[in-house]
């Protein structure tokens, strides 16, 4: 048990604490975070692999009061070290797609080259032993009772975490807010695409009864169809539809209300920043006009939990880094909301 008596949480946040400046240890913490420094297969900008030590460093300026659970941080919240081996492995491998994606944008044939198909084996093998990973280190977190967040990189990261709580938790529903759908199937020829990732837990996780998406505004027409074909298990809130139902007087609150009702009991949050306004998360990987205020969202996720449904698990995905630290200054208020949340909930 970690002694408090000496912590001010009125001060600032102490870089040589973890996460948010907190005294805990993995051991006495009830929310663990799992940064996954991973982003081979984005498609537009890149940065995100090391988002999580850009958002611990802006996590040390978030104030630790919260009106949602005051106390909340007493609970203690750990942030464990990135997998250098995994970052590493990332560079690499985004190196050798960005050569690939290259190569079949000018419409050559990857077949006629081995290079290139070496590359995409390396590329879908690498992304196969990245989901091994993350199901290993969150699976053995939920074995020691823990609560557990996703801190990423590239959308694609908590596939094995999804798998893991299938097993922990049984039948669950994803409520993802994204400015994408996420469900292309092996897009740009990799398996495990941050664009496939919702296509790919819905295909491998029987458990995953129902998945929510909101804020979508930038998705294909076989994505389209897909939702459409497959409207028992996905609901697809697109940015327009709100915002036209905004415009008609429609309240938020009373979308929120229905998008809550259609969630199961047990409720998993993906959080992809660029579902927010770009001008919150303005380096993110692929940014797309519109999207929410941070404080939509927040709402979304407290009447989440005050609907009596349980939170088991979440992820933080898609953090730029640039200039000035907005995306991470940003993020990390974002994360410190959803650890209160989770602790709340399951309280």
């Amino acid at each position: 048990m970690v002694d408090l008596s000496q912590f001010d949480p009125n001060l600032a946040g102490n870089p040589n604490n973890n996460i948010f400046g907190l005294p805990f240890t993995e051991e006495d913490a009830k929310v663990v975070l799992l940064p996954v420094p991973w982003e081979v297969t984005v498609s537009f900008g890149a940065g995100t692999s090391r988002a999580a030590e850009q958002i611990f460093k802006a996590s040390l300026q978030v104030d630790l009061f919260d009106p949602d659970l005051k106390d909340g941080w007493r609970n203690g919240f750990f942030m464990k070290a990135i997998d250098k081996k995994i970052l590493l492995k990332s560079d690499y491998l985004r190196k050798e797609a960005e050569l690939y994606i290259d190569y079949i944008s000018k419409g050559d044939d990857v077949q006629a080259n081995k290079f290139m198909c070496k590359s995409l084996k390396d590329i879908n093998e690498g992304s196969l032993l990245l989901n091994t990973w993350v199901y290993e280190q969150t699976k053995a977190l939920l074995d020691k009772g823990k609560l557990v967040g996703i801190i990423g990189g590239d959308h694609s990261t908590p596939l094995g975490y999804f798998k893991a709580i299938a097993e922990k938790y049984g039948n669950f529903g994803i409520l993802q807010v994204d400015a994408h759908c996420d469900l292309r199937i092996s897009y740009e020829d990799f398996n495990y695409s941050h664009a496939s990732i919702m296509y790919n837990a819905l295909n491998e996780i029987p458990e995953l009864q129902k998945l929510i998406q909101v804020g979508v505004r930038d998705y294909g027409e076989d994505e389209f169809q897909y939702v459409q074909d497959n409207n028992e298990r996905i609901v697809t809130y697109f940015d327009r539809d709100i915002k036209e139902r905004q415009f008609e007087g429609e309240t938020w609150k009373n979308i929120v209300d229905e998008i809550v009702e259609k969630l199961p009991e047990q409720v998993y949050i993906s959080f992809d920043i660029d579902g927010l306004d770009p001008k919150l998360s303005p380096n993110t990987g692929t940014p797309v006009a519109g999207g929410f205020e941070a404080e939509q969202v927040v709402y979304l996720f407290r009447k989440v939990i005050d609907s009596g449904r349980k939170l088991i698990g979440f992820d933080l995905v898609e953090v730029g880094v640039g200039e000035g630290g907005i995306d991470a200054n940003v993020a990390a208020r974002l994360l410190f909301k959803l650890c209160n949340l989770m602790v709340k909930s399951n309280s």
